[in-house]
């Protein structure tokens, strides 16, 4: 009789495909569709009197999955759960073995960090048994989530609007967007002159100096302080005080986190957090590669951990001394993760640095293409050396007045020969090299006049997807596995809107984070969000029970909720006006928002029950008709820009429409992302203007 063969459960066919490809025959390998159970969807599904018990049901469509699977674990000689390296798929292999008859302290229990033949062998080599405490972590999440979820949205249904929830997590960030907007709206911008000298040096090359003193209280200059300082400078020589030179080294960025990558993927690539996620899952789980078959191309996309395994970090500073020379390989840095980072993860990088992006074009869509070469170069410039400048500083006195002038040049590339960072939102974009004439303490210079520039301070920008996930880290809201959710979830539910890439909350938003913060000030308070945060990863280091994290957030909790009922007053929403006339009585239609967004609704509701999908305009006009141009979006949820007048008119674009019109024909245009910046180049056909538009 033939020896049964060992099962491998894993979450996805993807998965399965790829490790089968690994084990051949001698393994059958099954995908579990991600969960199998989880708390009911039409009941609340938890005991709080006998300790916050969970009551598990098995997901609706799941029931011929379960069949198959316990079919193949009869017929199986060992059973390995390969669920995901964290809670999220540590709390799944228990609950596949709870249903599979599997007896959970005994299950054999795998985890890799990344899908290739010698992670997944060396993972059946060292076979564990299901870790509780990352179990517990979870099912406090989950049932955290769900008292919140399921307690607090009925009374945002009687006292707002239907249809709408209060996440644990999500109204927290809710306040990020709220705080932020109202931020903007009491800013008033203050007006101060900056003053740039015209300078030549003695040899004759001309360069441009900054006034940097004295300043007024405020560190800048108002109008008259930059008239006197004009006034003061007329007649006045100019000469060297001082020369300073010294090398600024540039140290290389560290390998991605889930945050980073999609902060990164944002700001260079244009990607949602959740197109992020998507790719990289895929990326992941394996592709077919010519001459490889199916491989997983980048490690686990969930990690708040910046460690690189020995034989990565091998592995790409031998391909660096390889082809780019000993000198660029970058010396081993000390690397501490931060308090909370999960388990044994790792950053994510490539599982083989030797699999350049080029040679993975035939093999990846654009999308998966375009985001491994992203994770490919920030790895391997992870390993390299710094990159060092020649920086000069020539300070310059002019009677009372200071100026000064810097530049510099690159004396060694490093890492930049394969890795550029964009910059971070509210960081002036400044030119890594400037080139100053040589000058000398006491030179006097020529004096080619000066020019008094007018600014406005301004305002904090609205959060980016990215910048708010920056945002969610720092402040230890949230967890890698967790940031998209947050943010499709605002959008989903009308409490946030994407506005040219930038999230605005709603007026449902700013109501909804009002009435929280009054009556239940600790959901949409960040410090204690982050603190629920500390107590599960205290959890899963086994330090605290996880009931009693439920119970020490129930108990006030419970009693604001008791008292919450009476003292809310029903709170009525302005509706939002638009220009649009419905076509079956002649009333104006209303936005309105439902449970997939926000729509059109007659406003002679309910006489006219009329409701049209709602159109955003952009504010530009098609070049082709002169309709307005609106948002559209394909199958696959990717954004594009098309004619109102479809199908009469069939323009349709990629590139963002700006409101600004072609110089040369008065077209639209739109902008066109360059690596980390934009143009903004003309729609219409033939025309070919483009202009130069810094993000």
């Amino acid at each position: 009789m033939a020896k049964a063969k060992p099962l491998i459960i894993v979450e996805s066919p993807a998965k399965a495909k790829t490790i089968t490809r690994f084990l051949g025959r001698n393994y059958t390998v099954k995908a579990s569709m991600g969960h199998v159970r989880d708390l009911p969807k039409s009941q609340f599904g938890v005991d709080i009197a006998h300790g916050f018990e969970p009551r598990y049901i098995t997901i609706r469509g799941k029931g011929e999955v379960i069949r198959e699977l316990k079919e193949a674990v009869r017929k199986a000689g060992q059973v390995y759960l390969a669920t995901d390296p964290d809670r999220e798929g540590e709390a799944i292999s228990w609950h596949l073995a709870s249903v599979l008859g599997l007896d959970p302290a005994q299950a054999q229990r795998i985890e890799f960090h990344e899908i290739t033949k010698e992670a997944v062998a060396n993972a059946l080599k060292h076979a564990r048994h299901i870790d509780m405490r990352r179990v517990d972590a979870q099912q406090a999440r989950r049932v955290l989530d769900r008292v919140v979820g399921y307690q607090l949205s009925p009374l945002l249904w009687r006292k707002v609007r239907p249809g709408l929830s209060a996440g644990r997590v999500q109204s927290a960030a809710l306040r990020l967007l709220v705080d932020r907007e109202r931020a903007i709206r009491a800013f008033v911008p203050e007006e101060f002159y900056t003053i740039e000298a015209a300078l030549r040096a003695p040899g004759g090359e001309p360069f441009t100096a900054q006034y940097v003193g004295p300043l007024g209280e405020k560190g800048h200059l108002r109008r008259e302080e930059a008239e006197a300082v004009q006034a003061a400078l007329a007649g006045v020589p100019f000469r060297v005080l001082e020369v300073t030179e010294r090398p600024r080294r540039r140290q290389p960025p560290l390998p991605f986190t889930t945050s980073t990558l999609q902060q990164e993927a944002a700001r260079q690539l244009g990607f949602t957090v959740k197109r992020t996620m998507a790719v990289a899952q895929q990326l992941y789980e394996g592709l077919d590669v010519p001459g490889e078959g199916t491989v997983g191309l980048i490690t686990y996309i969930r990690t708040d951990s910046v460690r690189v395994a020995d034989q990565a970090h091998a592995e790409a500073r031998a391909y660096v001394a390889d082809h780019f020379g000993a000198e660029y390989v970058g010396q081993p840095r000390p690397v501490k993760d931060k308090p909370g980072v999960q388990g044994a993860h790792e950053a994510i990088r490539p599982t083989s640095v030797a699999r350049h992006p080029d040679a993975l074009k035939a093999a990846l869509n654009r999308d998966q293409a375009r985001l491994y070469r992203l994770v490919w170069e920030r790895f391997l410039a992870s390993e390299m050396a710094p990159a060092v400048y020649d920086q000069r500083t020539v300070d310059i006195g002019a009677g009372e007045a200071r100026f000064r002038a810097s530049g510099s040049t690159l004396r060694f590339a490093g890492y930049t020969r394969v890795y550029q960072e964009a910059e971070e939102e509210g960081k002036a974009r400044t030119p890594e090299t400037r080139t100053l004439p040589r000058l000398e303490a006491g030179q006097a210079l020529g004096v080619e006049g000066w020019t008094a520039q007018q600014h406005f301070t301004e305002p904090p920008p609205r959060f980016t997807e990215a910048s708010l996930v920056h945002a969610l880290e720092e402040l230890g809201i949230g967890r890698p596995s967790t940031y998209a959710p947050i943010i499709e979830t605002l959008l989903a539910r009308g409490y946030a809107v994407r506005e040219q890439r930038r999230l605005q909350p709603t007026e449902l938003g700013e109501v909804v984070v009002d009435l929280l913060k009054t009556y239940f000030p600790e959901i949409v308070d960040t410090a204690f969000t982050a603190d629920v945060e500390s107590q599960l990863d205290r959890v899963e280091e086994g330090e605290t029970p996880w009931r009693e994290v439920l119970q020490r957030f129930y108990d006030p909790f419970a009693a604001e909720l008791s008292q919450a009922d009476a003292a809310i007053p029903r709170v009525e929403l302005k509706e939002e006006t638009t220009d649009e006339v419905c076509d079956k009585c002649g009333r104006p239609m209303v936005v309105k928002h439902g449970r997939f967004g926000r729509f059109l609704a007659c406003s002679g509701y309910p006489e006219c029950k009329n409701t049209r999908p709602y159109v955003e305009k952009t504010g530009a006009l098609c070049p082709k008709c002169g309709s307005p141009i609106v948002v559209r979006k394909t199958r696959k949820g990717r954004t594009l820009y098309g004619c109102s007048a479809y199908p009469a008119c069939d323009f349709v674009t990629w590139s963002r429409p700006s409101t600004q019109t072609c110089p040369r024909c008065g077209a639209a245009m739109a902008f066109k992302r360059r690596g980390a910046r934009e143009s903004l180049v003309c729609l219409r056909e033939g025309c070919g203007y483009e202009q130069d538009e810094a993000l």
